[in-house]
């Protein structure tokens, strides 16, 4: 695979030349891209070879060069149960939401009742805007067969490969279960107003702020051994609130994450010099956090995002995928 910045018009030759591809970058950009094989979110945060960077004159694109050949879906929010009856054996799948809408959500609490989702890759982000941007702009995501631009929806590439070829798939994650803090809900979703803290029942928000806790942190739950990440969106005292960038599930123990004290040496610790060929992308809270603007995470560049797919949806996490040819 291919990682580069490209201008509108050097983005557009790789179209018409038949490639597949995944873009990111401003919708105003995308728009002026001819149809064919490809998809694309919008976000104006990356990692580019020189380090995080805000870029909105170009776009970031992957070329699938192994790929044989790709088909574009679009999914509605009721039907992301269904992604896997698109899958081509032996291949993987690229997923693109719009963040803060219905099919977000709806991808987030829905897609693991699709029994088949696990049987290939499925890997993706979801899509965003400029931080000065949000409220006034929509994140969007473009099928690139048609190019409509859609607000409130999946779009998904199911890429065919080589016979043979094998797909190596996996997420970067810095944040170990700290000791000091367990929390159980009792409801599943994007928002909780109690849980318990350490086994005592307590109203979330009133907890975090009386114990000044540090929501930079996220909530990691144990996953069979893989440690998987929910982030404070905010946290509202007055209304009893806490709202999360991905849904906490009821009956799970999570733990307030152990601290980071160099966000960026972290990540370059966790992935040495690999990434270079390979997919993939990093979220908005770590490029905020990790203060990793002009800063290098290994070889890996990609698209910088407000949520990030791995099967199920992730926060403050990097995703990664690289195709080995038979």
């Amino acid at each position: 695979m291919k990682n580069e910045l490209l201008s509108v018009a050097e983005a557009a030759e790789r179209i018409q030349s038949g490639d597949v591809l995944v873009v990111a970058g401003g919708s105003n950009l995308m728009a002026q891209l001819p149809t064919g094989k490809w998809i694309g979110g919008s976000t104006a945060y990356f990692v580019t070879e020189n380090g995080g960077a805000v870029v909105q004159d170009k776009l970031f694109c992957t070329t699938i060069d192994d790929a044989t050949d790709a088909t574009v879906r679009v999914v509605s929010p009721d039907e992301v149960a269904t992604i896997s009856k698109g899958y081509n054996a032996g291949g993987f799948t690229v997923i693109l939401v719009p963040a803060m809408t219905h099919a977000h959500i709806r991808f987030a609490l829905d897609s693991v009742n699709d029994a088949d989702l696990f049987d290939q890759p499925l890997v993706g982000w979801v899509t965003g805007v400029h931080l000065d941007k949000l409220g006034s702009e929509a994140s969007v995501v473009v099928d690139g067969s048609t190019g409509a631009k859609l607000e409130n929806a999946a779009v998904l590439l199911h890429v065919e490969l080589p016979a043979g070829s094998s797909v190596d798939f996996d997420i970067v994650n810095i944040f170990t279960q700290g000791e000091e803090m367990s929390v159980v809900f009792s409801e599943t979703g994007f928002t909780a107003r109690t849980a318990k803290v350490n086994g005592v029942e307590v109203n979330l928000a009133q907890y975090l702020t009386d114990n000044a806790i540090d929501t930079r942190l996220p909530l990691v739950a144990n996953y069979a051994g893989s440690m998987v990440n929910v982030s404070v969106q905010t946290v509202d005292v007055a209304d009893g609130r806490v709202d999360f960038y991905a849904p906490i599930v009821a009956g799970m123990e999570y733990k307030l994450a152990a601290p980071q004290p160099d966000y960026a040496a972290a990540f370059a610790n966790s992935i040495g010099e690999a990434g270079v060929g390979q997919y993939s992308c990093n979220c908005i809270l770590n490029y905020l956090y990790g203060d990793l603007e002009g800063k290098k995470t290994g070889g890996f560049t990609g698209p910088v995002t407000f949520g990030e797919i791995a099967y199920i949806l992730l926060n403050q996490t990097l995703v990664k995928l690289d195709v080995k040819a038979a």
